[in-house]
């Protein structure tokens, strides 16, 4: 359970802390940032002191001030709306992903981007995504862990860096730079709810039986919603150590109702009588019966940041974090006469409802000295996820009636521990400046625990002839079974260096390299090579070429899962199994191997006055990509399966390096600031990301498939086009700042370009028209400590086209009007007001 008392303590102890400062409009940088020239920390090297247009690779820097000026609810959706190239698609009915979204950075998958706090790799979520999203597959860091409050800055560096950094650091790196003044502080409310019309998604009037003796509905307008009511109160204080040091702490606690955009269910709900007469309560039936939306989430989370000058030449350092998330989302509903009810104890269904409990922690300590003309630093970096499980208002089909309706269903548990130790220095190699140098070292060790739930959790009750005599395990997720277990570790070892210098006055070099070597698929060695070239005050080109790599993840290499699944009525058994496991090398399943990456990144940087533009190319080769195989299945594949001891599962997926793919794009960001003189200052930003990924080669089917058939493809055409397809190839971010005296106003306007939410076939891919979403915010700064604002995202209320009139149409086009391969939300317009005061 979440513990109130947890953010109660914290923001008291904020509150206390406020009458030892002096009240200031402004206490800090970390509390009014500025566009200024500043030591950027991910700029593709490691030298110190470098102003964003001076980097040789693409670097967007995120302040505070864009951060409060959006009425976004978490990071990820704040990051959305300012970059072009990351996206936070939708996720609905998609189990534990619905709890934890990934985001995308230039169309790649959410593992193929690196997430650092304060320059330190962020441990992933625990959480592995297996639904039929965009993401499928993959682990990724859980970005809206991380509260706002406790942020000074975000650097978005948008080119590959593995060679800097290490795995994941394929599209791009993310660091969050938290807040560390040692005065100051703030403490903000804000409160807001959807208030929207359901664009195609009428409203049902009354239920009635037509002339041809079915069912007949009365439809009024589009279905009008107000939920999603949503309330955050976060708060931050700087206080310092001593005469040499300084701590800050933040807190954040949010409460999001869920929302729900489902349409009415036009199915019969009750088996009729043996006359064939509708059952009397079909008419007066919940229709309204699934919950398609987001999910009822909690969130709490605590994070300091901490430093102390033991001397001139001498300092410690420390971070840290603890969050937690209890999130509910509804599944399919199961009508009254579905197979899979038991009628004692749902005569009139059920919606069946996954549950979470997300505990993250997080620690890092270092030192930093100055010795013999050497800038060195050491430290420690430990991250601990656990994802627990489980279902409520469900059963186990397979117990009857004495089945509970309430079940733990196990936890996913991953942790990493990074010690790492770099020295820098500058010498002279008799070159035009000296040249910047950087070496270091680092040991990651990782560990991925999959723990058993419950036993009628996964529980299959047998007949006497060893058959299912119903669908076993939790109604809508079925739990971890001893069969599924999991406790695996490896590490990994690193060396690196980097160099950097300038060949004339105008022309700027960076070389680096990498060489780790993992315990569990060998050793990889990566480099870059990035320049910028001065061609007058105003002008200037860059471009870098480099290798990357992914490494699987623990959890693609080792989870393992059975569940019974139902179709049309026959239980089947579904198993991902590990590349290790006889069943998965019996069809064709080959040890993973990490991904391999080739990036070129070419554009310029024009500066003039308040005018600044950019213009990035960039293209991304990689190969053996990992991916999750379609389900496989048919009589030879059980005969496989029992040959290989699987005697019960008749389906399986696992993992496989399958595919090469080809991203290439381009980014154009414009900025330029007015002063208005009288009337105040005007700011204006444009982003544009034009983004095409192709998958470029499918590997052939491994023999023990091809043995059986081409009916039989490890990876097939749907999977294919959500890579190519499943994320908009084209972004445009508009943004209008205007402050006049104590107001400011900002204006957002997105244009999210066509997705496809892909079928096995092109006749059935539902194509998603591009979007124009606008988002509004006015703000008034009361006193100098003051400041109120109101605002509504997704002002004009769009939704993407409804389902309903689809070519094809099925109950559930009804029942779920809008595809969830949605690049925004489809939740509808958001209005709120914010509070904020500042000490």
């Amino acid at each position: 359970m979440l513990k109130p008392s947890f953010l109660a303590a914290s923001v008291s102890l904020i509150l206390a802390s406020a009458p030892a400062f002096t009240f200031k409009a402004h206490a800090s940088s970390s509390q009014s940032p500025e566009l200024k020239p500043e030591v950027i920390e991910v700029t593709g090297t490691r030298r110190s002191l470098r102003s964003i247009a001076e980097s040789t690779v693409p670097v967007d820097i995120i302040s505070l001030d864009e951060i409060n000026s959006s009425g976004q609810l978490e990071l990820s959706q704040v990051l959305t709306t300012l970059i072009p190239s990351f996206n936070f698609p939708n996720s609905q009915l998609a189990d534990g992903t619905d709890h934890a979204r990934p985001a995308v950075l230039r169309g790649l998958a959410p593992d193929h981007t690196l997430v650092l706090v304060n320059g330190k790799r962020r441990h992933s979520s625990a959480l592995l995504n297996l639904n039929g999203t965009v993401g499928r597959g993959s682990s990724a860091v859980d970005l809206n862990m991380i509260p706002t409050a406790a942020i000074k800055r975000i650097e978005v560096l948008r080119d590959g860096a593995a060679a800097q950094y290490g795995s994941d650091a394929i599209a791009g790196v993310i660091n969050i730079v938290l807040k560390d003044a040692d005065e100051g502080g703030s403490l903000n409310f804000t409160y807001g709810k959807y208030d929207t019309q359901m664009a195609g998604a009428k409203q049902l009037e009354r239920v009635y039986q037509g002339d041809d003796g079915e069912l007949a509905f009365e439809l009024g307008e589009d279905r009008r919603i107000s939920d999603g009511n949503t309330g955050t109160l976060s708060g931050n204080v700087g206080l310092p150590l001593g005469n040499n040091g300084f701590v800050h702490l933040s807190a954040e606690m949010r409460n999001k109702a869920p929302s729900n955009r489902s349409g009415f269910d036009p199915r019969a709900q009750y088996a009729k009588d043996d006359a064939g007469n509708f059952d009397p309560r079909e008419f007066d039936a919940e229709r309204y019966n699934h919950r398609f939306g987001k999910a009822d989430i909690e969130d709490v989370a605590f994070f300091y940041n901490a430093g102390y000058d033991l001397s001139d030449t001498l300092s410690l350092y420390s971070f840290g974090s603890y969050s937690e998330r209890e999130g509910n989302s509804g599944g399919f509903f199961r009508r009254p006469q579905d197979g899979r009810n038991v009628v004692e104890i749902y005569p009139n269904g059920f919606l069946p409802q996954i549950t979470t409990q997300v505990d993250d922690f997080a620690v890092a300590a270092g030192i930093t000295s100055h010795t013999a003309g050497w800038d060195l630093d050491s430290s420690f970096n430990y991250g601990r996820s656990q994802f627990s499980f489980g279902v409520t208002n469900s059963l186990n089909t397979s117990m009857g009636a004495k089945s509970p309706t309430d079940f733990d269903n196990g936890d996913l548990v991953y942790d990493q521990l990074t010690l790492n130790f770099d020295a820098k220095n500058s010498i002279d190699l008799g070159l035009y400046e000296e040249v910047f140098i950087t070496v270091g070292a680092e040991y990651r060790n990782e560990s991925y625990q999959i723990k058993v739930g419950e036993e009628a959790s996964y529980l299959t009750v047998l007949d006497a002839q060893g058959i299912p005599v119903a669908a076993g395990g939790a109604q809508v997720m079925a739990g971890f079974s001893p069969a599924s277990a999991v406790d695996e570790s490896r590490h990994n070892i690193a060396v690196f260096t980097e160099l950097d210098t300038y060949l004339t006055a105008k022309w700027n070099l960076v070389a680096a390299a990498r060489f780790e070597d993992y315990s569990d698929f060998g050793s990889t060695l990566t480099g870059k090579l990035a320049t910028r070239y001065e061609f007058n005050d105003a002008l200037s080109f860059r471009g870098a070429i480099s290798t990357g790599f992914r490494a699987p993840s623990l959890a693609q290499s080792t989870y393992k899962s059975v569940s019974t699944v139902f179709e049309n009525g026959i239980p089947n058994e579904v198993g991902l199994f590990p590349v290790d496991t006889p069943a998965a090398q019996a069809l064709g399943a080959k040890a993973l191997d990490a991904e391999e990456s080739i990036n070129f990144t070419a554009g310029f940087i024009y500066t003039h006055d308040a005018f600044s533009f950019t213009v990035d190319a960039y293209r991304i080769d990689i190969d053996d990509r990992i991916v999750l195989s379609e389900n496989l299945s048919g009589d030879a594949v059980e005969d496989i399966l029992k040959s290989a001891g699987e005697h019960n599962v008749q389906r399986v997926r696992y993992f496989t390096n399958a595919i090469d793919s080809r991203t290439q794009g381009v980014d154009i960001v414009a900025t330029y600031s007015f002063d208005l003189s009288t009337l105040g200052e005007l700011s204006l930003s444009a982003a544009l990301n034009l983004n095409d990924t192709e998958v470029t080669h499918v590997k052939d089917n491994p023999a023990e498939l091809a043995a059986l058939g081409d009916e039989y493809q490890y990876f097939a055409r749907r999977e294919i086009a959500r890579f190519e397809d499943g994320t908009p190839k084209d972004k445009l971010n508009l943004v209008v700042t205007w402050q006049y005296q104590d107001w400011t106003a900002t204006l957002k306007a997105t244009r999210y370009g066509e997705t496809t939410d892909s079928s096995s076939t092109v006749e059935k891919d539902e194509v998603l028209d591009a979007k124009w979403i606008t988002d509004l915010e006015v703000a008034y700064q009361m006193t100098q400590q003051w400041r109120i604002a109101v605002g509504a995202n997704n002002l004009f209320d769009q939704y993407p086209q409804d389902t309903v009139g689809n070519i094809g149409f099925s109950n559930f086009n009804q029942i779920f009007p809008y595809s969830a391969f949605s690049a925004y939300n489809t939740d509808g317009r958001f209005v709120y007001a914010k509070a904020s005061f500042n000490f």
